[in-house]
């Protein structure tokens, strides 16, 4: 039989005592993430930390569960995109044996049922690593995929290190100047990179921008859609209508697909 813990929240423990763990996610990935019991407390329980900084009740509990060796599960650190598919024992093997197991996780494509329930014990809530193994004393990663939304300091963070795509996006006013140089300049691609961080906020000068409408370059009056396709200014989708009768089908694709939305 293969040990593995599972970490969650203290509040479930109740619930995970009478009915077992249940599976969450959808289609292929609806499982439970384990991670196999090592002689090491710190890389057995490494998770802690990433998954308390999830909203929700505060304190975690480990729950210890007993697999048959030849059960099917994935393994794989958190970041492979296609997990080897092996059994419980392989799994537990290949995690023991790996030179750096922070990181690693297995996953089981079932619920766990309350007789495969060992144990539910407390944890140190200090132990582990957060965002990824070795992310302390490195740069974070401000790009939008990887940026800690809401996150404390997140907002400082991103202003004082500004990502040169993701933004944050400057000023509205330091983007209409820069609107105003580059038409007066007759320079689309200064014009389209203006467009493109207005994009970046939830709200901008709809009546200043809406004359980019009449512009004699599609490629503008797409970057004008994509702009602001998600703003929630009064009259967002009176222009994007009007855009949809564009003489050019990029512009109409653009803007059918923006009303979509």
């Amino acid at each position: 039989m293969a040990t593995f813990v599972h970490l969650t929240p203290a509040a479930n423990a109740a619930r995970v005592r009478r009915a077992g763990l249940r599976a969450a996610g959808c289609g292929e990935w609806r499982g439970v993430f384990l991670f196999p019991v090592l002689p090491s407390y710190t890389l057995t329980h490494q998770w802690l930390r990433e998954l308390a900084r999830r909203p929700g009740s505060r304190g975690l509990v480990a729950v210890h569960v007993r697999l048959p060796d030849d059960e099917a599960v994935t393994v794989g650190r958190y970041s492979d995109r296609e997990p080897a598919r092996v059994t419980a024992a392989v799994a537990v093997r290949r995690v023991a044996d790996a030179a750096d197991a922070r990181g690693w996780e297995v996953f089981l494509p079932r619920s766990v049922a309350r007789a495969e329930i060992r144990h539910i014990r407390p944890v140190r809530q200090v132990n582990g690593w957060r965002y990824r193994p070795d992310a302390h004393g490195t740069p974070p990663c401000l790009c939008f995929g990887c940026r800690d939304r809401g996150g404390y300091g997140a907002r400082r963070l991103a202003e004082r290190r500004p990502h040169p795509l993701d933004g944050p996006a400057p000023a509205p006013r330091v983007l209409l100047a820069r609107v105003e140089a580059a038409e007066a300049a007759g320079d689309t691609a200064a014009l389209r990179d203006a467009l493109y961080w207005f994009g970046m906020r939830r709200r901008g000068p709809l009546p200043r921008l809406s004359a980019l409408a009449g512009h004699a370059d599609p490629a503008v009056r797409t970057a004008l859609v994509e702009a602001v396709a998600y703003w929630s200014t009064p009259g967002v989708a009176a222009l994007l209508r009007e855009l949809e009768r564009d003489a050019d089908p990029g512009v109409r694709e653009a803007a059918t697909e923006a009303l979509v939305r």
